[in-house]
């Protein structure tokens, strides 16, 4: 079984209150902050290789695990942490940031997927910078393939033909079955210890979270195989459907008050804050 997994290299999360919008308005920057895989996108990664687990303790996976990025090329690096946790190949397609939309993303991940033959594509549920929540929902209608998204629990026989999503909604969680090929979406509670069983490598106890690079998946990493195209190698138009006209700070925070009664804070709450 060969899984895809999409990857975005995005600014620290942690680190979030530090980006800055551009003197004209006109983008996001990030200069001088860490950069990381999108956390939800290590989830992705971290499910496909619960999905391949073989059971024995051996390390190995009942297929491949590749992992691809829409970037420059030092994006290589966050790709290369990917491979450090487990995943085989990398692959990147060489592309601005500033001139990437969410259906040419999904493109190129299709002219992948035509190219590499997947059973399944895992992604995260959305980019922690853009927030867009398209790319996955997009790729699975190019395909026409079944999608399953927000997935909070994934269960999957063990031929591997076939997966059952508890997805997240807004009045608890829904179950459906896919059957293979499709894509998944992945939420924060996929990494649960009981977010993926593979029916195979029953018992396994998983940590909370993704997995951590070891010492010697590092070293190995650095060996694994990772591609580079282009957007045009693959055929894809690059017309942006999305066009960003300015960014806009949010207005500063006023200082807090102190009340002396109730009746004077119900008055703020009405008369001031207008929440009453």
């Amino acid at each position: 079984m060969k899984i895809l997994v999409p990857m975005k290299r995005v600014a620290d999360p942690d680190n979030a209150n530090k980006v800055k919008i551009s003197p004209d308005g006109t983008k996001v920057t990030s200069e001088g902050l860490e950069s990381k895989p999108n956390p939800f996108d290590e989830y992705a990664v971290e499910t496909a290789l619960r999905i391949l687990e073989d059971g024995v303790g051996s390390g190995n996976l009942r297929g491949e695990v590749v992992v691809v990025t829409v970037g420059g090329d030092d994006t290589v690096r966050q790709v290369r942490q990917c491979l450090a946790m487990g995943a085989d190949r990398g692959i990147i397609v060489q592309g601005d940031d500033d001139q990437l939309d969410s259906t040419i993303v999904a493109n190129v991940l299709a002219k992948l997927v035509e190219k590499e033959q997947p059973n399944l594509v895992i992604c995260g549920k959305q980019a922690v910078d853009g927030d867009s929540n398209q790319v996955g929902q997009a790729l699975a209608e190019i395909l026409g393939w079944p999608q399953a998204t927000f997935a909070g629990q994934v269960e999957v026989p063990a031929d591997l033909s076939s997966a059952t999503v508890t997805r997240e909604v807004d009045g608890g969680a829904a179950k459906v079955k896919v059957q293979l090929p499709a894509v998944i979406s992945v939420d924060l509670r996929i990494v649960s210890p009981v977010g993926v069983n593979n029916n195979v490598a029953a018992g396994k106890e998983y940590q909370d979270g993704p997995r951590y690079a070891s010492l010697k998946g590092i070293m190995k990493a650095k060996k694994k195989p990772v591609d580079t195209m282009t957007i045009a190698d693959l055929g894809v138009d690059q017309t942006l459907k999305v066009r960003t006209v300015n960014f806009t700070a949010p207005p500063q925070r006023s200082a807090g008050v102190i009340v002396e009664t109730v009746e004077e804070l119900v008055a703020k709450l009405r008369d001031e804050a207008k929440v009453l």
